[in-house]
């Protein structure tokens, strides 16, 4: 008689056989050779078995499937391609799976502007250097980041297209071009700092205007008539109060008499992404006068009398000391090129890293909770 530790070795070893038998016939239901309705069934069922986080492991882990998988997603059956894509989607959050999908980055980047292919992409692109191979995969297409941001045309836009902008942001030539003054691109995004539709296109669009402000040789083109960047993140952090005549004449059109019903952006993660957007433009002195100029301290006053969340209040109080402060000495004009300490930088490099785990466990204990297949647009910034 076997012995229990031996037992549950035993039971341990017949069930990952049962799995790897099941897993490799749903790889061969995916390949062509098992025909459309068979392959559409499958694909039905690799999309609910990445909607748990053990499903999406497994599936991350069988590159034939993935193979096949992506092979239905580009093909010719709308209704198999979506649930194929879908499942990609979801299995493209887990790291084993980036890999295998970003060596079938062309094809990939042929479902461009879709929302699913968008979502995908944001997954594979939060790390700086698998954002560098989807940058220069659409730069070798030719129109680069051109389909993107024409998506943003579309009376609905895909809500993970923010996302994946935002993760690409995080490299400078992402930056140069969401930052090409000759076709006006980072104009496209100005709207969607109040869009109202979905919070994560919005978390995304911010995101990529705030890595778009690190660029401060553009601070002062960003300020200015031609692209007026203030307003646009100062609107959402501002509510329905009411200004004295003579402050309210310090700020801008757009912020002046606001309704009664104005409501503040309600992400805590958004309005502190504003916050810092705003605190790169101030990084000048040329930014800071502007930024001062158009009566932004009153904005922020107000927040801060509202704000309840320590992060985004912390952000706000940095903010205001740099308004309010004296100006940096002589050599230190430029904040952003101030030498920061290898230990201090090191620092906020794992303070960030830190955070972003903190937040990606939180959102995957929502969806466990929830019992829901994963968001494909939640990016990293």
């Amino acid at each position: 008689m076997l012995e229990a530790p031996a037992m549950m070795a035993a039971a341990a070893a017949a069930e990952e056989a049962a799995v790897e038998a099941a897993l490799a016939e749903l790889a061969a239901l995916l390949a062509p050779a098992a025909g459309e309705a068979a392959r559409a069934g499958a694909a039905e069922a690799a999309l609910a078995l990445s909607g748990s986080a053990a499903g999406r492991r497994l599936l991350a882990g069988r590159p034939a499937a993935l193979e096949a998988l992506l092979e239905l997603a580009a093909g010719p059956c709308p209704p198999a391609a979506r649930r194929a894509l879908g499942c990609l989607v979801n299995v493209s959050a887990e790291p084993a799976a980036r890999g295998p999908l970003l060596a079938a980055l062309p094809a990939l980047l042929g479902l461009l502007p879709s929302g699913p292919a968008c979502g995908l992409l944001a997954n594979l692109s939060r790390e700086r250097g698998a954002a560098r191979r989807v940058l220069r995969g659409l730069r070798e297409r030719g129109p680069g980041l051109a389909p993107l941001l024409q998506a943003l045309g579309e009376p609905r836009p895909p809500p993970q297209l923010g996302p994946l902008l935002c993760n690409l942001s995080q490299l400078p030539e992402g930056r140069r071009g969401l930052l090409d003054r000759s076709r006006c691109s980072v104009q496209r995004l100005l709207p969607f700092t109040q869009y109202k539709d979905s919070a994560v296109h919005r978390r995304g669009v911010v995101g990529a205007l705030r890595n778009c402000c690190f660029e401060y040789e553009d601070h002062e083109w960003l300020l200015s008539e031609e692209v007026d960047i203030l307003p646009f993140l100062l609107l959402p952090l501002a509510g329905p109060e009411e200004f004295p005549e003579d402050e309210m004449e310090r700020l801008p059109a757009d912020l002046q008499y606001l309704p009664q019903d104005k409501q503040r952006e309600e992400e805590p993660d958004i309005r502190k992404m504003l916050l810092e957007a705003i605190m790169l433009l101030t990084a000048t002195k040329a930014g800071r006068r502007v930024v001062r100029e158009k009566g932004t301290y009153l904005i922020l006053r107000e927040l801060h009398r509202w704000e309840r969340e320590p992060d985004v209040l912390a952000a706000c109080e940095k903010l205001i000391q740099v308004l309010i402060g004296d100006e940096p000495g002589p050599g230190m004009e430029n904040l952003l090129e101030v030498k920061v300490p290898e230990e201090v930088e090191q620092q906020l490099r794992r303070l960030d890293r830190e955070e972003e785990e903190r937040w990606q466990r939180e959102q995957e204990e929502r969806r466990e909770a929830r019992g829901a297949t994963p968001c494909p647009e939640e990016p990293s910034w």
